[in-house]
């Protein structure tokens, strides 16, 4: 018969202070914190994703001193019995119970992060009254209410040690092109086993064993297909977010804490069969009540690859999104709120579409706002 298993935290913990309960790097070494059988369920506690840094009353000054080594605080692993390398695992999201302590969630601008990260370089945060799974409300976004649309911002595997250090190697010459990537960090790594803690990967990428997806589609009743990298797979969760934009622009969505529960299948050797390497996933419903999947009222700005300063990109797609999300940003700004406010509401309410890849050499993407947010 199918069981059912609680993972539980103690919230008032740091991860550092209860490391029986999860890790905050990817290793195919972390010891499991339970082992299923395939069918069975599993109820994850999870915390927020800066690790219990912020409370209801931290301020700007409290976002600028926040130490993003311990990002993120995953619960697991989890290992799922006959789970082998070339399988493809099923986790059906069955529910997901919103911060079961707490009634308050946050979102955050953190200086030197989120995609316009130039542009923004002070630390800002907005604190959410979450009214249990129907909306959240913020004093420092008056006249806004958006509406519970929970899920995972970080839900995946381990990888294997040939996938581990494949990954750490291109992310390391990335770095060295100039692009941003985060090397391993032993400092405030959990488990800090030296070994661990020095090999391990950041959480903040998603790879292909899925990790950090900030899919907002992914809510309760979708079924994620992960390839198995590692054996048992080595499943955790966490990062949950109580509604989000797709794009999730300045780096956080509406952020909290919750319950997440998880039914586990096994596709043996389907993943290798089907030639599988990364996170597929489907549902049979709809992922939001219908108006707020498609909304019926909205204000839309676009952009195309073309730099401010005229230059034209070729094919450039963050150029184009840039540019969507800073008009967007400026439409805002007609509607009362400032710049930090309105890049803000962007990452928890506005969806990122990229419209047309085609008509050479100006990708357009568009900027989606729900206008039955306002209130």
């Amino acid at each position: 018969m199918p069981r059912e298993h609680v993972i539980e935290i103690d919230p008032s913990k740091p991860l550092a202070e209860d490391p029986k309960s999860g890790h905050n790097r990817w290793h195919e070494a972390i010891e499991p914190v339970v082992e299923v059988d395939p069918g069975d369920t599993v109820i994850y506690e999870t915390r927020d994703a800066v690790d219990g840094q912020l409370n209801p009353h931290s301020t700007v000054t409290d976002v600028g001193n926040l130490d993003l080594n311990p990002v993120h605080p995953l619960t697991g692993p989890v290992f799922v019995k006959g789970a082998e390398p070339g399988d493809l695992l099923e986790a059906r999201l069955v529910a997901i119970e919103a911060d079961p302590w707490d009634q308050w969630g946050y979102t955050v601008e953190i200086p030197g992060f989120g995609f316009l990260r130039d542009d923004f370089p002070d630390p800002y945060i907005v604190h959410w009254l979450l009214q249990g799974n129907e909306y959240a409300e913020s004093e420092q976004l008056p006249g806004v209410r958006i509406r519970c649309n929970p899920f995972p911002g970080t839900f995946g595997l381990a990888p294997s040690a040939e996938l581990r250090q494949r990954a750490q190697e291109r992310e390391a010459a990335l770095a060295e092109r100039g692009g941003f990537a985060l090397p391993p960090e032993p400092t405030g790594a959990v488990p800090a086993d030296e070994v661990i803690a020095q090999e391990g990967l950041r959480t903040v990428p998603p790879r292909e064993t899925a990790g950090n997806i900030d899919i907002k589609q992914t809510t309760p009743g979708v079924t994620y297909l992960l390839p198995v990298y590692a054996g048992g797979g080595l499943v955790s969760t966490g990062d949950v977010h109580y509604a989000q934009g797709d794009c999730e622009a300045c780096g956080t969505a509406i952020e909290i804490r919750c319950r997440l529960h998880v039914r586990f299948g096994l596709r043996k050797g389907e993943a290798e069969r089907q030639g599988i390497q990364d996170l597929q996933f489907f549902r049979d419903d709809y992922f939001a009540p219908p108006e707020l999947a498609v909304p019926r009222r909205f204000f839309a700005t676009t952009g195309i690859s073309v730099r401010k300063d005229g230059q034209n990109e070729s094919e450039d797609t963050t150029v184009a999104a840039r540019n969507a999300l800073l008009n967007m940003i400026q439409h805002l700004e007609t509607r009362g709120f400032d710049r930090q406010q309105a890049y803000a509401l962007c990452s928890v309410a506005v969806d990122l579409r990229i419209s047309q890849t085609v008509d050479v050499p100006n990708i357009l993407v568009t900027a989606l706002l729900p206008l039955d947010i306002f209130v």
